[in-house]
């Protein structure tokens, strides 16, 4: 189990000591109108987790591990197996397709960047901020 955990985590739950990524947890409806006001004065990011998921536990680390821009940008979690009703209100609000996992940038008020499964990549989402 432990070369397990290595790679994919040994926790269903964010541990946000475990990371250089300090997550907003997107947990409520009313945040992605926060979110959507914010992103005129400075973009932010949205990861859809499902923490049942091998695939996008492995693709939360590898961005975790990679990501060193937070300065510019404001990050939000979200579990979407727990707020499945924040996740379709993404889909819908910024026009994208659901995918999980999924990561999306906003600025302005609109999704201008998403992304899913091996796609995700840091390095290329700070090339757009």
């Amino acid at each position: 189990m432990g070369v397990f955990n290595s790679i994919f985590g040994n926790s269903e739950n964010q541990d946000s000591s475990a990371n250089n990524i300090n997550w907003i947890n997107l947990t409520d409806l009313g945040q992605l109108n926060e979110i959507i006001t914010l992103s005129n004065d400075k973009p932010a990011v949205i990861f859809k987790h499902s923490t049942r998921c091998s695939v996008s536990r492995f693709a939360l680390k590898q961005f975790e591990n990679e990501f060193d821009n937070e300065d510019k940008v404001d990050t939000y979690f979200l579990d979407l197996l727990e707020h499945r009703d924040v996740s379709n209100e993404i889909a819908k609000r910024f026009g994208v397709f659901h995918q999980s996992p999924q990561l999306l940038l906003i600025k302005d008020g609109k999704s201008i960047y998403d992304v899913s499964h091996s796609d995700i990549d840091a390095e290329e989402l700070m090339e757009k901020l």
